[in-house]
């Protein structure tokens, strides 16, 4: 049973927008912090941002703050991931990811979904 389900990828051209879904289910509903992932071609998985369950803090990385927002809907069980000023290096598989408190600092995630790809053309 797939716990995390992104949603919302595609092809956009540069300087758009795009709003990625996760809907999470089971123990991965109840997580502390979820987070958005994504990883290109060739390069290793980056963290993008996060926001806790429970007060709705966020934390960004520096390559999105700014572009990127990250907001949850605890009534529907989803975490969304809208996305602006695209480029072409944001292309890339984007996955999101719930986990333990501990997960704020650790980055280490308990639950990921399958992952959505988001291709930024010229």
């Amino acid at each position: 049973q797939l716990q995390l389900v992104e949603s919302g990828g595609g092809l956009v051209q540069t300087g758009g927008s795009l709003r990625l879904s996760c809907a999470t289910s089971g123990r991965a509903a109840s997580s502390d912090v979820l987070g958005w992932f994504r990883q290109a071609p060739g390069k290793e998985r980056e963290f993008l941002a996060a926001i806790t369950r429970i007060g709705g803090n966020t934390n960004y990385a520096d390559s999105v703050k700014g572009r990127f927002a990250i907001s949850r809907d605890n009534a529907k069980n989803t975490v969304t991931l809208q996305m602006g000023s695209l480029q072409l290096e944001d292309t890339a598989v984007y996955y999101c990811a719930t986990g333990r408190s501990t997960a704020w600092t650790s980055k280490e995630y308990d639950y990921w979904g399958q992952g959505t790809q988001v291709t930024v053309s010229s």
